[in-house]
Order: structure tokens, then C-alpha cells, then sequence
């Protein structure tokens, strides 16, 4: 019999899992849609265009709610047993509340790895496909910053043309090996500027070991300068949003090549705090399971479900608010990054705790 009602737990909360997760994919279809249609509204592509690329963004955005789903899963999942005395008849079979947990925590758990290393390589490889279509699409693109093995590449539309940026890598706030092309509106070269390091940590440049390489007539003059200024609607934030955006970058590739990215130029906080961030994942679908226990298995009297629902919505934005302060804690530097990253983690852990050993008492 215990393994009947193992078997039941286990295959009757991952099917509540599978559910939820299709109608969150379904209401992330319906609106990512309008956005897309949006995009490509003059642009003579077919509906299957915005279809297709909302299909495929999607699952990394379902990855990154799934804390709240697999919540709102494990509610629905002891609400339903509870109010249709399964719960009353595992009881008697000598499955306690603490048993129950153990059970469906350990599956969210494990569900959560399974997730991390085979799930998140195919949904980071989807949405670097979805990037890359989009991109070829956005033939009016005004500004472009890109990293790639060639290095930084920096494209803005200017007064009387375009400005192309490209460098090695960065370093710090600057640029190191910069090559500069100011381009009229005809793409014709105007000017070509070579400076050995750029400072970009405001919108007002500063070249060091500048070359500057004018065309007049066709012919190209050039000039030296110790050091050089020059207006950019990019500064080293905006540049440095391009390497806070890991959802192209699966939690393996992170881990195999983090020494490399570094290397590249690629932040190291940033790569620290999203590497934190999906290793405390696992955890807080435990834990999101945990809380759940605690609200719904501290009875087992029937119940109307709306209040659950009230109730869920409620810890899932106050969880949510807790991860970005301390994120945001983190990030102002007014506690360590990881530490702000696993935070809520030893927090909800905590509450967790002592919350089971309440229920186990029931």
C-alpha cells in the first residue's frame, strides 16, 4: 500500500506540475503574441513568423517563474487531496504530514537539477535563435551592441550618419584597441579614429593614444592626439547591460567556460550572481513546496479555494519583493552579492522549518 500512495503522490503532482505549466505557457503565448505581431506588423513575414519566435521565447520565461508555478502546483496539488479525504486516507496508512512533504519537496528538488541540466542548454539555445531571427528582421535598427569572438561591436545613428564602435575587449570602464568609423548617411567613410584605450564610464568619452584619420577629397589626413573626447549616447552601464543578459547562456556553458568569460571581458560580478542565482533554483522550488505545505497542511477540514488562491498570490509577490531587495542589497554592495543571492534562501529555509514541525504536530 505504501508504495501505491508513493506512486499516487509522485504521479499525480507532476501531471498538477505538467497542467500548470501549460496554462502559464498558454496565457505567455497570448500576450508575448501582440508584441510580436507588433514588431513585425511592416513586415511582410507570415502569422507562423510571430507565432513560431513566441513559441520559443516562452520556455526560458516559464524557467524563471517556475518557483511561483511549481507553488502554485503543490497548493492546488494538497488542496485536492485534502479536500477529497485522500489526505485523511494516507493518514490512516501511516503517511504523515512530514512524509508527504518529504516526498513532493525531494520530487521539486530533483526536478528542479533535471531542469538546470537538460531543460535550461535547449531553452538558452532557443533563445539565442529567437535573438538572431529577431535581429535580422530589425532592418531599422537605430543603435546595436554586440559581443562576439571578433570582439565589442558598437553601432548609433548620429547628426549626419553612423558611428561604428569596435574593440577588443573590455576592461573595466574602458575599451581596449578601439577602432572608431563615423560613416555619412550614404555609408561613405568620413573619419576613422584608432585609440589604444577609451574610458566609457560617462556618455562623454575619453580616448587615450588617439589617431584620428579624416577623408578630404579622398584622401586621408591624419592627426595624433595624447587625448581625445567624444560624445556617445553609450556609457558603461548600457554597455554592460549586454553581459547582464544570461538567457542565451545555459547553467553547463556557465559553469564549463567561466574562467573563459571572464577572460572575454564578460562581467564577473554579474557571472557570480547569475551562477548563485540558478544553483539557489533547485532550493527554491523545495522551499516553494515547503511553504505551500505549511498553508494547506495544517487541516484537514475542506476548505474554498479562493482564499488559497488570495493567499498564494500574496507570498508569491512578497517572495518575489524579498529576492529583488536583497538582489538590490547585493548589487549597491551593502552585503556581499552571494550572500544576497542565498538570502531569501536561509530565510524561507528557516520559515520552512519551523512550519513543518508545526504541521507534523497535526
Amino acid at each position: 500500500m505504501n508504495k501505491i500512495i508513493f506512486n499516487y503522490l509522485l504521479k499525480n503532482f507532476l501531471k498538477t506540475i505538467l497542467v500548470w505549466v501549460l496554462i502559464f505557457y498558454c496565457f505567455g503565448v497570448i500576450l508575448n503574441l501582440f508584441e510580436e505581431i507588433e514588431f513585425f506588423k511592416n513586415i511582410d513575414v507570415s502569422f507562423l513568423t510571430p507565432l513560431m519566435l513566441t513559441s520559443i521565447f516562452i520556455p526560458s520565461l516559464i524557467i524563471q517563474l517556475l518557483p511561483f508555478i511549481i507553488f502554485i502546483s503543490s497548493m492546488w496539488f494538497m488542496i485536492r487531496i485534502r479536500n477529497n479525504r485522500d489526505l485523511l486516507t494516507m493518514k490512516v496508512y501511516g503517511y504523515s504530514n512530514i512524509k508527504i512533504f518529504f516526498i513532493l519537496a525531494a520530487t521539486s528538488f530533483l526536478l528542479g537539477w533535471l531542469i538546470l541540466l537538460i531543460v535550461n542548454p535547449i531553452s538558452s539555445s532557443m533563445t539565442k535563435y529567437y535573438e538572431k531571427t529577431k535581429s535580422n528582421y530589425a532592418r531599422d535598427i537605430e543603435h546595436l551592441v554586440t559581443f562576439n569572438k571578433n570582439g565589442l561591436w558598437i553601432k548609433e545613428n548620429i547628426d549626419d550618419g553612423v558611428r561604428i564602435t569596435t574593440a577588443d575587449r573590455p576592461d573595466g570602464f574602458d575599451l581596449i584597441d578601439v577602432n572608431i568609423f563615423h560613416l555619412d548617411k550614404n555609408y561613405n567613410l568620413k573619419e576613422k579614429i584608432i585609440s589604444k584605450k577609451v574610458n566609457i564610464k560617462d556618455n562623454n568619452w575619453k580616448l587615450e593614444e588617439v589617431e584620428i584619420f579624416e577623408s578630404i577629397e579622398g584622401i586621408l589626413k591624419k592627426n595624433k592626439f595624447d587625448k581625445y573626447e567624444m560624445f556617445s549616447i553609450y556609457d558603461y552601464e548600457k554597455v554592460n547591460s549586454l553581459f547582464k543578459n544570461f538567457d542565451t547562456m545555459s547553467f553547463i556553458e556557465l559553469v564549463i567556460n567561466y574562467n573563459s568569460l571572464i577572460k572575454e571581458g564578460y562581467n564577473k560580478i554579474s557571472l557570480n550572481q547569475n551562477l548563485h542565482s540558478l544553483l539557489s533554483f533547485p532550493f527554491f522550488l523545495l522551499l516553494m513546496t515547503g511553504i505551500a505545505a505549511i498553508l494547506t497542511l495544517n487541516t484537514l477540514k475542506k476548505s474554498d479555494n479562493l482564499k488559497f488562491i488570495v493567499i498564494g498570490l500574496i507570498v508569491s509577490v512578497l517572495v518575489f519583493y524579498f529576492k529583488d531587495l536583497s538582489l538590490a542589497l547585493g548589487q549597491t554592495d551593502r552585503i556581499p552579492l552571494i550572500l544576497a543571492v542565498w538570502a531569501p534562501v536561509i530565510a524561507l529555509s528557516l520559515f520552512t522549518f519551523v512550519g513543518i514541525l508545526q504541521i507534523n504536530e497535526k
